[in-house]
């Protein structure tokens, strides 16, 4: 069992501040705030939100979700906001959207509380997330449950063109892309987050459930003062978001940042999650992402997973992408086989053997015969932030993870305990015993 978390907060700093909301905005709700009392157990009344005072968008323009490929208007639910689906869930805000979705921020009418909800588009059914969740909900307490975010409730939406799946979240903050904002995170706050991640990944390992799409995309803030969340929601009283009004009664609303937070770490979007199974077949993971096992149409497990977090270790920590994976701007694989040459060495037999794709590559020694030139760096050339000891405990921790042979990799909770990962606790520690002994 976990024992590196019991306090984690203390090691968590920000890294740019939450964007201030207008005073206004945090003062005019001050009444709707009395009525929402967390002391009080009766549910919340509806707000009338404001339809007119916002800005109106060039109705000429493609705005948000119009701006997809292949965008279908009819395919979306046209989610307004003041809208309560199933009685409860009264939508404040708009969040963002996807090529299947869009996501909106609610107030639950009964708990008081805020979620997030996704309201797919037609078509798409996401029954593996809610499939998985409802699988890692039943399973044995752990130290990783809080911290990967599952699906609360599933339920359907009938618009005017079909069924809409809808499913309700936890809010979160913003992911970790976003949170950087183009920058590399202070060192202790990247050793945190990735810790905290493979805790969340022993979790889902020990359920046999293997994330297969774990990256800085998918990993957000959990909120735990949900004052912001009320900020937003008095924002749009006061100052409603701009948007298009088109003809046919739908709205094409602007969508609103969530605000920065110090919130830990949680791993979200099990829509590519797999469960049940010790091993697996098919294509997945994003481009860079991806192991050398998914690139050669091997059998994978969930070191996939271990093999992502040192990927994201590097997007974290250092200034660019490990990773290049293309020729001409197109996704490569044999330009990705030659990266990892570069930066493991040739693979050994055992490898090679598990795959008849490998033959285009490798000769039965596993030297390379590809085409493409194999890069002239290494691991250790490539790392530009750290320095003398520090430089040596990240290699040590890229170098346990970035093995041909995944079964070779350790375990997220092996690897949660790596020295590089321990070193802000155990500066914790020493800060402590220098206190305690004065």
């Amino acid at each position: 069992m976990f024992t590196l978390c019991r306090n984690p907060r203390l090691l968590f700093r920000p890294l740019q501040q939450a964007r201030p909301f207008p005073r206004h905005a945090l003062n005019s709700g001050l009444c709707y705030t009395a009525i929402r009392s967390q002391e009080s157990t009766a549910p919340l009344p509806p707000r009338q939100f404001p339809t007119t005072g916002f800005a109106k968008l060039d109705p000429s323009e493609a705005w948000e979700e119009e701006q997809l490929p292949y965008y279908e208007a009819n395919h979306f639910y046209p989610v307004r906001i003041g809208e309560v689906f199933l009685d409860r869930y009264q939508v404040v805000a708009k969040l963002g959207y996807g090529t299947s979705s869009t996501v909106w921020l609610c107030r639950d009418l009964q708990t008081h509380g805020y979620r997030t909800l996704k309201v797919c588009a037609q078509g798409h059914d996401p029954v593996q997330e809610v499939a998985v969740s409802e699988h890692l909900k039943n399973a044995p307490d752990h130290a990783g449950r809080a911290l990967v975010r599952l699906v609360l409730r599933s339920f359907v939406a009938t618009g005017p063109h079909g069924k809409h799946r809808c499913l309700v979240y936890k809010a979160c903050g913003m992911n970790m892309t976003k949170y950087m904002n183009g920058c590399t995170l202070p060192t202790e706050l990247g050793q945190r987050s990735l810790q905290l991640t493979l805790i969340a990944l022993s979790f889902l390992h020990a359920n046999q459930t293997v994330h297969t799409d774990v990256s800085p995309n998918n990993i957000l803030q959990k909120i735990d003062d949900s004052s912001m969340l009320s900020a937003m929601e008095e924002e749009e009283m006061t100052q409603p978001i701009a948007r298009k009004v088109l003809a046919d009664h739908r709205t094409i609303y602007r969508s609103r940042a969530m605000p920065a937070c110090e919130g830990l770490p949680v791993l979200s979007d099990l829509g590519e999650a797999r469960f049940g199974h010790a091993k697996y077949q098919g294509d997945i993971m994003p481009g860079i992402y991806r192991a050398p096992e998914v690139i050669l149409g091997m059998e994978w497990d969930d070191k996939v997973d271990i093999w992502s977090v040192g990927v994201m270790a590097w997007d974290l920590l250092q200034d660019e992408h490990l990773f290049s994976a293309k020729t001409h701007g197109v996704l490569c694989n044999e330009q990705h086989l030659a990266e990892l040459v570069s930066l493991m060495g040739p693979p050994p037999r055992a490898f090679i053997q598990r795959s008849s794709k490998c033959a285009r590559y490798f000769d039965e020694q596993g030297n390379w015969k590809g085409s493409l030139p194999i890069p002239h760096q290494s691991l250790d050339s490539r790392i530009q932030h750290f320095h003398g000891a520090e430089k040596r405990l990240f290699l040590n921790f890229l170098r346990r993870i970035f093995r041909w042979l995944p079964e070779e990799r350790p375990s997220a909770e092996e690897l949660a305990h790596d020295e590089f990962l321990m070193q802000p606790i155990l500066a914790a520690k020493e800060r402590q015993t220098q206190q305690d002994s004065r």
